[in-house]
This record gives structure tokens, C-alpha cells and sequence, in this order.
């Protein structure tokens, strides 16, 4: 109910100044990417399923952690 996932292939990347086909994840959550601790244990979880799922390694993926407020949500012509 709180995940939003927009998948865009094909997208021209490069990551470490390579072209070869990598990834690249925005989490934006409220109160749960606050902390380096909190986004290491999702870190390990998002690269073992992209990883798997994607065949890339590990060095092609970047993840990168956004913590939002709930006024910074709109939902329902309100905010969170």
C-alpha cells in the first residue's frame, strides 16, 4: 500500500564511467531511511533481489535513500 515502483528500460546510463546495462533505485519512505543503520539492512535486502533478478553484479547497481516527511506526501487531496 506505501511502495510505488516505476520501472523505465531502455534508459541511457552510465554508472562508473561505463554504458554497460546497470540499475539504479530511489527509496523515498517516511520514517524508515532515517538512519545509516536502517539503510544498510535495506541495502543488503534491495541488492540480493536486484541482483538476482536483474543479473547484474552488485558493482552495476546503485541505491540511493530519500527519508520524506508525511507533509511532503500528498495522497487523497491531502497530505500523509
Amino acid at each position: 500500500q506505501r511502495v510505488s515502483v516505476t520501472v523505465r528500460p531502455g534508459l541511457p546510463m552510465v554508472l562508473a564511467g561505463s554504458a554497460e546495462p546497470c540499475a539504479q533505485l530511489f527509496v523515498s519512505s517516511i520514517g524508515v531511511v532515517g538512519s545509516a543503520e536502517q539503510n544498510r539492512a535495506h541495502s543488503a535486502r534491495f541488492f540480493d533481489f536486484l541482483t538476482a533478478e536483474l543479473g547484474l553484479g552488485a558493482e552495476r547497481i546503485i541505491v540511493r535513500f530519500y527519508p520524506v516527511e508525511p507533509w511532503q506526501i500528498g495522497k487523497n487531496r491531502t497530505v500523509v
